[in-house]
């Protein structure tokens, strides 16, 4: 798989067949290896072992319902009293990071209002806060730690 500019992790993989599986922590099962979920994996185990973040409030492919539409976000945090607070969208590192990754982002949280949104293709990592009084975002230099929320 690809290098990524994240810190290593005891990466647990299988096959089933003719496909090769990572094993997801968050939702604790083998997962499809496709180089999004490579990225996906590497990112979780940073934000738990790196950054604080409690993997309880973590989920990873969670569904959102718009009208008929259904979306799928990558990754989210969710605060203490269950509420989204931060939306994480993955890229392939092969994937390079435009301003539709973002369109995609900003549709997810049209729906969920939180506080932070999270772009990586596991090479690159954009984080911004949100400022909805003022209508803005702001990008900010580094992830932050959980407890800096």
């Amino acid at each position: 798989m690809f290098q990524l500019n994240l810190p290593p992790y005891p990466i647990k993989i299988t096959e089933k067949g003719d496909k090769r599986m990572i094993f997801d922590f968050l939702r604790r099962k083998y997962v499809a290896l496709t180089p999004e979920e490579w990225v996906r994996q590497h990112f979780v185990h940073y934000l738990v072992e790196h950054k604080g973040y409690p993997k309880g409030l973590l989920g990873n492919e969670i569904e959102l319902k718009a009208g008929e539409k259904r979306l799928r976000c990558d990754s989210i945090l969710y605060n203490k009293l269950a509420q989204p607070q931060m939306i994480i969208e993955y890229k392939a590192p092969t994937i390079q990071i435009q301003q539709k990754t973002f369109d995609q982002i900003t549709v997810y949280n049209l729906l969920l209002k939180v506080d932070y949104l999270i772009v990586s293709n596991g090479l690159q990592h954009y984080c911004c806060k949100m400022d909805y009084p003022n209508q803005k975002y702001c990008f900010l230099e580094a992830i932050p730690d959980y407890q800096n929320l």
